[in-house]
């Protein structure tokens, strides 16, 4: 009775030892391959994320903020640094609001920018979050205001003459039912001021 215990508990201090190992293994393989994934970049990216160069230069974007009626569209040009990714960067910007007094938002703050992507044809492809569609005021004003904020921004670049909009990286055809997004949007002087 006592080999048969003594075989027992050495056969169950085998196997937990053996597991062990096989666990250590497996944690060790999964680290490594981890760490390969999160160390490899996107094969296909046009606009790059912002990177600010070393010589602190400035560049001037031209933003379109929303009067304080809101029914208009004006200019707000705001000095960044010079940064690649200038698209992604005036996104941001738009985001975050006017900065001169009597300008309102066009789009609400709680809006993210997820990608954004500059093809060679020109068109600009720019996928936000959907508090984008959430939080924006329901009217067919509000959503025309946000669309050619986006559009008349994004279009001051030289490689940009169009764009598409995307809601968590999918096409939509509308934003809030005002607008139609299934075609590719250009810029729209008529609702500057």
């Amino acid at each position: 009775m006592k080999k048969l215990a003594l075989v027992l508990l050495l056969a169950f201090f085998l196997t937990m030892v053996l597991s062990g190992c096989f666990l250590t293994d497996k944690f060790t393989a999964l680290k490594q391959e981890f760490n390969e994934d999160t160390t490899q970049t996107p094969t296909v990216v046009i606009e790059t994320p912002k990177t600010t160069m070393a010589s602190g230069e400035l560049k001037t974007l031209t933003l379109y903020f929303t009067d304080e009626a809101g029914q208009k569209l004006v200019v707000e040009e705001r000095n960044v640094e010079k940064a690649t990714g200038i698209a992604r960067s005036s996104m941001e910007e738009l985001i975050k609001g006017p900065t001169q007094t009597g300008l309102k938002a066009t789009l609400p703050a709680s809006a993210r920018l997820l990608d954004i992507n500059i093809r060679p044809d020109g068109l600009a492809i720019v996928d936000f979050s959907g508090n984008l569609v959430k939080d924006l005021p329901v009217s067919a004003t509000s959503e025309k205001l946000a669309v050619y904020s986006i559009v008349n921004t994004l279009t001051q670049f030289p490689t940009v003459s169009k764009v598409e909009l995307r809601i968590d990286g999918k096409k939509v055809d509308t934003l809030l039912g005002y607008v139609k997004l299934n075609q590719d949007l250009v810029k729209n002087t008529s609702m500057i001021q």
